[in-house]
């Protein structure tokens, strides 16, 4: 299930990941990307080579609307990657990106619907028989997702709040830390970490929570029974139900941002244009003559 108007990712990074030096060169390649909502002005998006050692400056900018959240993807050079000005030191090949989101968002659930406020609290209206809507006491929210009976709320500080049906463990998020992004899915919860890797937690009958070996990953989507990730370099990967193909996502390339809901999945393009797969019974995929 997905927010509205959160996490646009600009996949504009082909991620160059083998140990700069490698092939006798003193020389480092520096991917950058992210999110929209944001850019990076210093040094810019695309590839840049650097000599090994260098210490690069890095400087992410948000848009009208929208905050900076972190760094993600290779970070372990970064000198503080919740900084929107740090530095990079170039002792490998990194790929990052910038993940901007922005400051106020709705999301639409199964049968209830969830907001965020300016101020950092939350608002939700609709089925309420698990608690779903119980959201009044969260503060110093910066993100939320409404998934089919359950509400997740991320935190300033990259902690997670959950309420709803707990059935299957999919609000059993208070372990979580370092988290970037989050979405909630049918009876399971997903969360990116900041190093680029993958948590889900709840129903795993179809598998929809086998992420533990995703890496470089800029966007989670939970769908129904199915979990779609965003690769830096523009491609995605995707477990769990795969009745109808929503999960054949291994061809798509420079995708900028993925969703993912009932029986199919969705893509958007950085020119804008749109690309899904999966169920098509009443014409929800029907949307490759998209544009802008």
């Amino acid at each position: 299930m997905k927010g509205v108007g959160i996490l646009l990712i600009a996949a504009v990074l082909i991620a160059g990941m083998a140990g700069c030096g490698g092939d006798g060169t003193e020389s480092c390649t520096l991917n950058i990307a992210s999110t929209l909502g944001g850019s990076v002005p210093t040094p810019g998006h695309g590839g840049f080579t650097y000599d090994k050692g260098a210490v690069v400056n890095l400087v992410a900018e948000a848009d009208d609307g929208y905050r900076f959240v972190g760094w993600t993807g290779s970070i372990s050079a970064i000198a503080d990657v919740n900084a929107n000005e740090t530095d990079i030191t170039m002792n490998s090949n990194y790929a990052i990106a910038a993940e901007f989101e922005a400051k106020f968002m709705v999301s639409a659930g199964g049968l209830h619907t969830a907001g965020l406020k300016a101020d950092g609290s939350v608002v939700a209206t609709g089925r309420n028989d698990d608690g779903e809507c119980n959201v009044g006491n969260w503060t110093g929210i910066v993100q939320v997702a409404a998934g089919l009976f359950h509400t997740v709320g991320l935190k300033a500080d990259g902690t997670v709040v959950a309420v709803g049906l707990k059935d299957y463990g999919q609000c059993d998020v208070g372990g979580w830390i370092s988290i970037t992004q989050v979405d909630a899915g049918g009876y399971h919860t997903v969360g990116l970490k900041a190093d680029g890797s993958v948590v889900a937690i709840g129903w795993n009958g179809n598998g929809e929570c086998n992420v533990g070996s995703w890496t470089g990953i800029v966007q989670a989507a939970a769908g129904l029974f199915h979990t779609v990730g965003l690769k830096a370099d523009g491609t995605v990967v995707a477990v769990g139900w795969n009745d109808y193909g929503q999960c054949d996502v291994t061809g798509w390339t420079d995708i900028a941002q993925v969703a993912a809901d009932w029986g199919y999945t969705v893509g958007l393009k950085p020119d804008g244009t749109v690309v899904a797969l999966g169920w098509n019974d009443d014409g929800r995929s029907n949307v490759h003559d998209w544009t802008n």
